[in-house]
């Protein structure tokens, strides 16, 4: 093995650039390197050259993809990135991208290699120091269809699984390495290991990024982008647009008016509980808009998911566009808008990710918005917006609350939302999560909710036949909001909810509990 040589790990930058090739979890690559103390930054494909330009990075990772090599279009590799010199490490389609591109074979596979598998070290390399070793197994996560079947020039074999011969490979002179699984995602146990390897040791760098630096960084990003205009920040009543609002406030100061919309579809005393933070904690402007009537007068008759949060999206730029102009006007509208978000409405990267739903303040916004968008947390996951809130003194009470959709209730109302199933659902909600926190478990719960479901069942409550609605029960443990389990209570304790919830809650009289893994499953129900 050839170890990189000090001179070659010297860089005029700390950053490392991952190019997304429309993998699902390309930012999981982003979480992992970021975990290591270094900063990175995610491009397209096909904006990756005028990033690497403009980023000067030590290192560059390639991303998954659903497309594949073979086909005429795929997306390729810059020549730039590729003749630079620089490290570069592909991650399975970015593996089958390096080969195809300098030389290597790939083949279409005729099986695939799905889920957990588990690799033979075959030599030691630069990626495995101190952690893996010749003629051991270890445990990876594939999944691809494509593979690998003859190397490029000087790459030599290092690892193999039953369905990837070239499971990882390297070219040590050149600083090239490739694996054919995800070492991003939780199921590769070493993974984070082996991507702290790649950004430590093969690029030299030394770690010391912190979320202070993200900190500094945006606050100078905000400032440049928004200059001297005026900019309104929607709040929601969740850690997001909080954390957002006090980003953009200490960047750019009284330029920022928060405006907190009351659509009807929040949380038990969530309006009182902002207004009071902003206003009395915070001194931030704050403008107070009750459009509960408009918000649930056009949802009516609206049953279908992704009218509801089109709709709701296009209504809140409505009122925060009307807001501006009351004001003085604004150009720019702060959201707190994450990469889950983005991952699941659009293709952060403007490449081939594919759509699961829309997401109010993503794909829910309006053409015609008349304001244009500063969005501080969208390279974010939820657990790192907290550490950013904890960071800006962000009080714990806010920092810690589970994450709350925009849509807000009228996601958790399968069907048509009404004031009174509302207000029905506000209650079983508050009951669930009050008897969560007194059993200690909020914080062991990355979400947990209830759902009114449209369907009614007939239930005995005295001597007397009643025929009201079903209450869902979710709770679930993540680390970012990508994948998720259920949280496991005992009988007893979803046993004393029901209870609660039947005989304090008007208009319910059965109770469930939802044990859907995501995936196949998302979060919420809709």
């Amino acid at each position: 093995m050839t170890n990189p040589t000090p001179d070659q790990t010297t860089q005029t930058s700390d950053s490392i650039l991952i190019v997304d090739f429309g993998s699902q979890v390309t930012q999981l690559i982003a979480r992992r390197v970021r975990e290591a103390g270094v900063y990175s930054e995610i491009a397209p494909f096909n904006a990756a050259k005028e990033a690497f330009a403009r980023m000067n990075p030590a290192g560059v990772i390639l991303s998954g993809s659903p497309a594949s090599v073979l086909d005429e279009n795929g997306p390729r590799i810059p020549a730039e990135i590729l003749e630079s010199g620089l490290p570069l490490l592909g991650i399975c389609y970015g593996q089958q991208s390096l080969m195809h591109q300098l030389g290597g074979e790939v083949l279409s596979g005729d099986s695939g290699e799905f889920g957990r598998a588990f690799i033979e070290i075959g030599d030691d390399c630069a990626l495995f120091d101190g952690l893996w070793a010749k003629g051991e197994s270890h445990q990876v996560w594939m999944s691809h269809g494509d593979k690998v079947t003859s190397l490029a020039p000087g790459f030599r074999p290092v690892a193999s699984s039953a369905g990837a011969p070239f499971a990882v490979i390297a070219n040590d002179e050149k600083r090239i390495y490739a694996m054919q699984f995800h070492p991003e995602v939780v199921h590769t146990p070493d993974g984070g290991k082996l991507l702290k390897n790649f950004v430590r040791h093969v690029c030299g760098l030394a770690g010391d990024w912190t979320m202070a630096e993200f900190r500094k960084t945006k606050i100078e990003e905000i400032r440049a982008q928004v200059g001297d205009k005026r900019v309104i920040c929607g709040l929601s009543g969740g850690v997001d647009s909080a954390v957002a609002a006090l980003l953009i406030h200490e960047a750019i100061g009284d330029q920022l008016t928060c405006v907190f919309v009351d659509g009807g579809v929040l949380r038990m005393g969530e309006a009182e509980q902002v207004v009071s933070l902003f206003r009395g904690h915070y001194n931030i402007p704050l403008v107070h808009v009750d459009a509960s009537t408009l918000f649930l007068k056009g949802l009516e008759g609206v049953t279908d998911p992704e009218a509801k949060r089109k709709f709701i999206g296009k209504t809140f730029i409505d009122v925060f566009e009307d807001e501006a102009k009351k004001i003085g006007g604004a150009q720019f509208l702060a959201q707190g808008t994450l990469y889950p978000d983005v991952i699941e409405s659009v293709s952060f990267t403007g490449g081939p990710s594919v759509t699961i739903k829309s997401h109010h303040n993503v794909g829910g916004l309006p053409e015609r918005m008349n304001m244009q968008l500063v969005e501080p947390l969208r390279e974010l996951f939820k657990d790192e917006v907290r550490v950013l809130g904890r960071e800006l003194g962000l009080p714990e009470i806010f920092v810690g609350r589970h994450p709350f959709p925009g849509p807000g209730l009228a996601i958790r109302i399968p069907g048509e939302v009404t004031r009174e199933r509302c207000d029905i659902l506000r209650k079983a909600d508050a009951i669930y999560l009050e008897e969560i926190r007194n059993a200690g478990l909020y914080d062991a719960i990355w979400q947990a909710f209830a759902v009114l479901l449209p369907v009614k069942t007939v239930g005995v409550m005295g001597d007397g036949r009643t025929y009201d609605s079903v209450c869902g029960l979710r709770a679930v443990t993540s680390t970012d909001g990508m994948t998720a389990d259920i949280y496991p209570f005992d009988a007893a304790f979803l046993s004393r909810v029901a209870t609660r919830i039947i005989n304090e809650v008007k208009g319910i009289n059965r109770v469930v509990y939802d044990y859907t893994s995501k995936p196949p499953g998302t979060i919420e129900w809709e």
